[in-house]
């Protein structure tokens, strides 16, 4: 295909781009169509290169949208959590899974196996923490997969040695179950959300991903499905690179709740090291922070060494992760979406440090925005509006010296996936045909960034999302 946006604004000019061969292949103030050339008028909208996501879940993301949200703002209390489980349940076939997602203790405490079966208790439910990392399945649940519960320290227990319904990080045994059979996802819907937000590639950061999984990936990328340029951090390490995805740097999953031992750490990230691969370390605690520096301070750091979320940044350790040239890649959407929950939890002493981003720029490190959907938010352009605001649900402040203009964050979606934080990339001639066209020039939409204001999206200079496709078939809502 070869396109025209005429009169769009690039950098500080108005001019007409060319695309042609998936290529920028001209720019120039006033272009002449020629036979067979699809001509957009851009009107003085702003044209970008096509952002870039650098950290999200792809799968997670495309299970969640058949999943029953129990952490919204309108699930705040355990009646409301009960209702909305009961209605989920009520549409469902007899015996079916009912999936929950996002829960969060501020709703109904600590649940477990008995509590979910107050709720719900004639079919199998598992619901999945916003964190990812914990699964809570009623008794009805647990029986059916009584076939993937191990002695590990995953599996919660009480003390006659009975599983609580409490599994954390078991996503890949629970799918080993027998009794727990999925629908195939539907990743073509991702890929359009995904679009409609210009996004045209991304990092998914799911560690230790099973080959069921990467198939899946593959076949969707083959298809077209996802038509995004895709970046895996936890492809298995013996598995050659599947055509049409890249490889980026492993992911280190330190889990909070039994963190390895230092020597174990280094171990791990000195194996990476030694076959010239980076680690992207996931960093929530300050303790979890400080036990993966303590390592790179004894083995060294390679460049493309990352840390993953830094939750909580204490200030004393901002300069040397600068001096090591560490990326920090954060998620300024929680601050909006989770904000009022750290400011009644998380310590007083750091509440300054949570989700630091100006700060760490400051330093001079090297920061990328994400969503890590599904448990942010995937909308790149309130994540823009997030960083610049730092205000929680119910109005209050996380952090205010931590503002970022939407202009930072912004240049951060726009780094390349395999340097992110770095410099935007730029419409230029000889660059891919990435792009993305605002109805607005840029100083306009980023008053109020907004993925309404986003017109078209190009992948390759294949056209992947207009506006006829927002409203006929494409829901960028959260």
């Amino acid at each position: 295909m070869n396109v025209v946006i005429a009169r769009a604004e690039v950098g500080s000019r108005i001019v007409d781009v060319r695309f042609h061969g998936g290529l920028v292949a001209a720019i120039d103030e006033s272009l002449t169509p020629r036979p067979g050339d699809d001509v957009i008028d851009a009107c003085g909208g702003a044209l970008l290169p096509g952002l870039h996501d650098h950290h999200l879940h792809l799968l997670g993301i495309a299970a969640a949208a058949r999943s029953v949200d129990c952490g919204s703002p309108d699930i705040t209390t355990r009646d409301e959590l009960e209702s909305a489980l009961r209605r989920a349940s009520g549409r469902l076939a007899p015996g079916s899974w009912l999936r929950g997602v996002g829960y969060s203790e501020r709703v109904a405490g600590n649940l477990d196996r008995w509590r979910l079966d107050q709720m719900v208790n004639d079919r199998p439910v598992r619901l999945q923490h916003r964190s990812g990392s914990l699964w809570i399945l009623n008794s009805c649940g647990l029986t059916q997969v009584n076939d993937a519960l191990d002695d590990s320290r995953d599996v919660e227990r009480d003390d006659h040695g009975e599983p609580t319904g409490r599994l954390w990080r078991y996503d890949t045994r629970l799918r080993a179950s027998k009794s727990l059979s999925s629908p195939i996802p539907d990743l073509a819907r991702v890929g359009r959300r995904l679009a409609a937000f210009g996004i045209t590639g991304v990092t998914d950061a799911t560690p230790n991903l099973d080959p069921h999984g990467t198939r899946l990936l593959i076949s969707s990328v083959e298809r077209g499905d996802l038509p995004q340029t895709i970046q895996l951090l936890g492809l298995a390490r013996d598995s050659p690179v599947p055509q049409g995805l890249q490889v980026g740097p492993w992911k280190v999953h330190l889990r909070d709740h039994d963190l390895p031992s230092l020597a174990e750490l280094k171990s791990t990230i000195a194996e990476c090291h030694a076959r010239g691969q980076a680690v992207a370390v996931h960093c929530v605690t300050s303790e979890s922070l400080l036990l993966t520096m303590a390592a790179w301070h004894s083995i060294g750091v390679l460049p493309g060494d990352r840390v993953e979320h830094a939750a909580i940044v204490p200030p004393e350790v901002k300069k040397q992760l600068a001096c090591w040239g560490v990326v920090v890649v954060t998620q300024p959407s929680f601050v909006g979406l989770r904000g009022d929950d750290y400011l009644d939890s998380v310590e007083p002493d750091d509440h300054d440090n949570l989700y630091p981003y100006k700060s760490l720029l400051d330093c001079g490190i090297r920061v990328a925005p994400s969503s890590d959907a599904p448990y942010g938010d995937l909308d790149p352009w309130r994540t823009m509006r997030h960083a610049s605001s730092r205000r929680t649900h119910s109005g209050r402040t996380v952090g205010g010296r931590e503002r970022v203009a939407a202009q930072q964050v912004l240049h951060g979606y726009l780094s390349e996936l395999v340097a992110p934080g770095g410099p935007a990339r730029e419409i230029s001639v000889g660059r891919p045909a990435d792009a993305t066209l605002l109805s607005d020039g840029l100083n306009v939409a980023l008053t109020d960034p907004s993925a309404e204001r986003v017109r078209l999206t190009m992948k390759a200079g294949n056209i992947i999302f207009d506006t006829e496709m927002r409203n006929h078939d494409v829901d960028v809502r959260p």
